[in-house]
């Protein structure tokens, strides 16, 4: 028996409605157990708008915590000493400037910067390909986390400047296999823009401060194996590619959230376990182990978490750590010829598509590829589970059973009270009032300069975040110096056929098409600031597969610009695809302006993680149908919309 292992850092991942309400749930979590924290930010905050922004309706506080200003970034760690905390951000495209706020907060608390640790996720290569909360274009984004890793290897030590993240790969379907090389090829990507930023002897030492954020899905041997080829992989990289001969400088540091994705809206309760199955395979194996582990809780698939439940994933964790032997001994697995024959499988796939992106040229010249390899991988694995080939219990396989009692109390999650967005934009106008406009005007014009002279961003950042300027003035000016990106949607690509039980559905397009006068024309949208794509992607995928004419520009577009896209695209269904629990409010401004237009003739279906009230809401705004996860058969999708388009009844 060997020594017994420290715990991992115990987190959830937390943040809502206002910063005072998210630092009462961080207090509270902590005096439960929790031993790190991990800040969720709203997607305003995370593409640089503040909250009164045209974008912003709807959005405020609904996936995690609105920070606009140095005053929210003071309210979400009161009391919490920060040079005694371990905080992970999970933040990218504003990354420099939310460790801005938080350098500030701990130099207003008296804490030595240089005593901080943390991690913020910094990764914008991922944003590009599955998670959508990019603003800048590819190469000055990379600049802006070198910036970040720069600054920190000299200021902030022991934070880790960037969290290469592979968990939003495999929510967009990512292979096993792509999940490793496209992370790695990420990893690669920074160093090779860090190597020339520091002195040749330091670089180990910036090579050690990257870690990872992992996803861990259900095919439980497959995962741990899949860890165990990243610890391989990622120690070759360091050692072959950037020549770092110091073993601890090679080590494969990691986060995990285990799969969102799996977690079903049907039998939620089925939910908690799927979540303990995917935690052993990134804590099981000692040469693998994650270093902090936060899991979703039981009913993430139907929406806000309440406290209680996200207790109750932290339960799973301490249980794991405290009253088993696991952290008592070696690992488990070593000399195992399965599971060493399975990780030398996926490590040769890994390094095979590693090669193929060397060859284009690296990450950031391969987003489009990546892109279009994402939805296809994740066009599969929805085609599998329409085949009944991959089993989910409670959704293609045992789907009759008691109704949960988990979800008698309040339907079972929580929800954002919608006044909370104007109380945010109440305090943002008064932080703006009662600051010094000269101030914050030298520090914006500080800001400008530095990015355009293409200097370090972090110190004129800091500056800027102690005059008062505001989360979406910082943004503005990266915006205004670097541009905005508008990133590939990955579906503009010939019709596949391996799609089964499409030969009808086709017919049925032609005939309704024929009966048009045109080609049936499917408008797909994404209103707000929602970058999660996957379920828009795959309905404007088989869409396209039925034969259906579509029109899919990607995320982050206002009802406004959707409208017009309907007027001149001739739309004959309009489908709005909502994740973020702002469906009601876009919804609403979007049947608004389509009637206002002429358009209420049309045909609008929403998708989303959707409350069967809220569902009701939107069928009484006239919402023809709604989606939610549990409606994963797409051909029964397309036979609906096919039919809303008829200008007779078809018989589908």
């Amino acid at each position: 028996m060997t020594q017994k292992d420290r715990p991992w850092l115990i987190r959830t991942y937390a943040g809502h409605s206002t910063a005072t309400a998210s630092n009462a749930l961080y207090r509270s979590n902590l005096s439960k157990g929790q031993t790190g924290l991990s800040v969720a930010f709203d997607l305003p905050t995370q593409t640089g708008y503040d909250s009164d922004h045209t974008l912003a309706r709807g959005e405020v506080g609904k996936v995690g915590v609105p920070v606009c200003h140095l005053g929210d970034m003071r309210a979400l760690f009161d009391q919490i000493p920060l040079d005694q905390m371990n905080t992970s951000m999970t933040i990218n495209a504003t990354a420099p400037w939310l460790l801005s706020l938080y350098i500030a907060v701990a130099e207003e608390q008296g804490a030595d910067v240089r005593s901080l640790q943390g991690t913020v996720q910094n990764d914008l290569i991922k944003e590009y390909l599955s998670r959508g909360t990019y603003i800048c274009p590819p190469k000055p984004s990379l600049k802006m986390i070198a910036d970040v890793a720069e600054y920190c290897y000299t200021n902030v030590p022991k934070w880790n400047p960037m969290n290469v993240c592979s968990y939003h790969l495999q929510e967009a379907g990512a292979t096993p296999e792509q999940e490793l090389a496209f992370a790695l090829a990420t990893g690669q990507a920074v160093l090779d823009e860090l190597r020339p930023r520091v002195p040749a002897e330091d670089f180990p030492a910036l090579v050690g401060r990257i870690s990872f954020f992992v996803n861990a899905g259900i095919r439980f041997v497959t995962e741990m194996c899949k860890m165990r080829a990243f610890v391989d992989l990622w120690d070759e990289i360091c050692e072959t590619r950037y020549g770092v001969t110091d073993p601890k400088y090679r080590r494969f540091r990691y986060g995990v959230q285990v799969n969102s994705l799996g977690l079903t809206e049907q039998q939620p309760e089925n939910n908690v376990y799927r979540i303990l199955i995917e935690m052993l395979a990134v804590t099981l194996s000692k040469k693998a182990r994650a270093r902090a582990v936060q899991l979703p809780a039981w009913n993430e698939a139907l929406g806000l978490p309440r406290p209680w439940d996200q207790q109750w994933s932290m339960r799973m964790q301490q249980i794991l750590a405290y009253e088993t032997d696991l952290l008592e001994y070696g690992d488990l697995f070593d000399g195992n010829a399965v599971v060493d024959a399975k990780v030398e499988e996926l490590k040769a796939g890994a390094r095979a598509e590693l090669s193929n992106l060397d060859g284009m040229g690296g990450a950031v010249a391969s987003i489009e590829y990546m892109k279009s390899r994402l939805v296809d991988s994740n066009a599969e694995r929805l085609n599998r589970i329409e085949r009944n080939e991959t089993i989910v219990v409670g959704v293609n396989r045992w789907t009759e059973g008691e109704p949960s009692p988990l979800q008698t109390e309040d339907g079972g999650i929580m929800v954002v009270d919608p006044a909370v967005e104007q109380d945010q934009i109440g305090r943002l106008n008064d932080w703006r009032r009662d600051r010094d406009s000269e101030q914050v005007q030298a520090a914006l014009a500080a800001l400008r300069l530095a990015a355009q002279n293409g200097d370090n961003i972090m110190p004129p950042s800091i500056a800027a975040a102690k005059a008062g300027v505001t989360t979406g003035e910082w943004a503005e000016e990266m915006r205004l110096v670097h541009g905005t990106y508008r990133g590939p949607t990955g579906v503009s690509r010939s019709v596949s056929n391996k799609t089964e039980g499409l030969e009808d559905l086709r017919q049925q397009v032609d005939t309704v098409s024929d009966q048009l006068g045109r080609r049936l024309k499917f408008l797909v949208g994404k209103p707000g600031l929602d970058g999660h794509s996957n379920g828009a992607e795959q309905i404007a995928f088989r869409a396209r597969d039925c034969g259906m004419d579509i029109s899919y520009d990607g995320i982050r577009l206002t009802p406004a610009e959707l409208v017009t896209a309907a007027l001149d695209d001739e739309a004959h269904v309009v489908g709005l695809s909502v994740l973020s629990g702002s469906h009601l409010p876009l919804v609403q401004e979007t049947m608004d302006r389509m009637r206002e237009a002429g358009l209420g003739h049309i045909p609008v279906i929403v998708g989303g993680i959707i409350p069967d009230d809220d569902a009701n809401s939107l069928k009484q705004m006239g919402v023809s149908r709604v989606y939610t996860p549990k409606d994963f058969e797409l051909n029964s999708i397309m036979r609906e919309i096919t039919e809303l388009a008829s200008p007779q009844k078809v018989d589908c």
